[in-house]
């Protein structure tokens, strides 16, 4: 037995382009002949598995392959070649078996009604996934209660703002208990607060019923707060695939340790610089160090520090998942 519930193997997209012919022959070229003149290849040859209970950050830039490649797994797309299979099913041969054991919550999209109720609309749904009343009960009273929906249930859904639509949506997607939640940015346009909410929700929901969630977004904070691994594409290949951790390990650069000083230490400190080790801010008995991950370890380097001053306090300070991917996009275009 496995307990894969996500995979996909060598999945290949393309898509044909016809180009513009200039002047009426041209045009009438272009009528005539509908032969597409090149393939733009969306998704090229990716793989990976995810298993049952995995958060899993799927990201990448604009054009990356990420709607593409989540379009194939929930069926709408066939691929050009390769094979995939969620919750052992062939999404584009068994759209409707599938419908009930996936989740999908577009941040630019909605399933609910507009012009109806939250509540209408949710009870639409129930009927179209044939719900029984008391599951669909339950599940209601979750949403409910970890989404904050009470005020505004009876609330049409073109007068919601967006942070209330897209947890009506969240509980829309949830009412027929998938095991699997295809979210792709779940939180674009959310204040704060609203961001914090959907956070707290999705982790209960991965770690009390081991929902399996693959996310896609462009806000790198969601993937911190939220998934242990990720998996980063550009230009339709896979990049990386593995934890956080190891993503600053190889990508990360620099780490940053904060050594907080009895009193001011000895000026011989800033003889701390070399190639892998530098002083970039010192302000009284504070001193800020940047150093190379991979030629010295932290426990090191403080006990270095303290030669020069008896240590208050220290913190480190890993490098943001922002810099991180960026320095591994412009690693892959040297």
């Amino acid at each position: 037995m496995t307990d894969t519930m996500i995979s996909a193997q060598k999945l290949i997209k393309t898509f044909p382009i016809k180009k513009h012919h200039a002047g009426a022959l041209g045009a009438l070229r272009g009528l005539v002949d509908r032969t597409p003149d090149e393939q733009f290849t969306a998704v090229d040859n990716i793989s990976f598995e995810i298993e049952r209970g995995e958060m899993v950050g799927y990201i990448g830039p604009n054009g990356a392959g990420k709607s593409t490649t989540i379009k194939m797994l929930t069926g709408i797309l066939v691929p050009s070649s390769g094979e995939a299979t969620v919750a052992g099913i062939t999404p584009w041969e068994n759209r409707k078996q599938l419908a009930r054991q996936i989740g999908v919550v577009f941040g630019q999209r909605t399933q609910l009604w507009w012009d109806l109720a939250l509540i209408d609309s949710l009870d639409l749904l129930r009927h179209m996934y044939q719900v029984p009343e008391k599951r669909f009960r339950e599940n209601l009273d979750h949403a409910r209660e970890l989404l904050d929906l009470d005020d505004f249930l009876r609330t049409p859904v073109r007068q919601l703002s967006l942070g209330q639509r897209m947890r009506g949506d969240l509980a829309a997607a949830l009412l027929h208990d998938p095991p699997i939640l295809y979210l792709d940015e779940p939180t674009i346009g959310l204040d704060i607060v609203a961001k914090a909410r959907m956070r707290e929700f999705l982790s209960a929901l991965n770690r009390d019923r081991q929902v399996t969630i693959l996310l896609t977004t462009h806000d790198l904070a969601d993937i911190e707060h939220l998934c242990k691994r990720i998996i980063v594409i550009d230009h339709g290949q896979v990049m990386y695939d593995g934890g956080l951790d190891a993503l600053r390990g190889r990508f990360g650069g620099k780490r940053h340790i904060t050594v907080d000083f009895e009193q001011e230490p000895d000026d011989a400190i800033m003889t701390l610089h070399n190639g892998q080790i530098s002083v970039v801010e010192r302000t009284g008995p504070r001193v800020r160090i940047a150093f190379d991950r991979t030629a010295i370890t932290a426990p090191e380097l403080l006990a270095r520090a303290g030669r020069y001053g008896s240590v208050r306090d220290m913190s480190i300070e890993e490098p943001q998942i922002e810099e991180v991917i960026r320095q591994m996009y412009e690693g892959a275009r040297v």
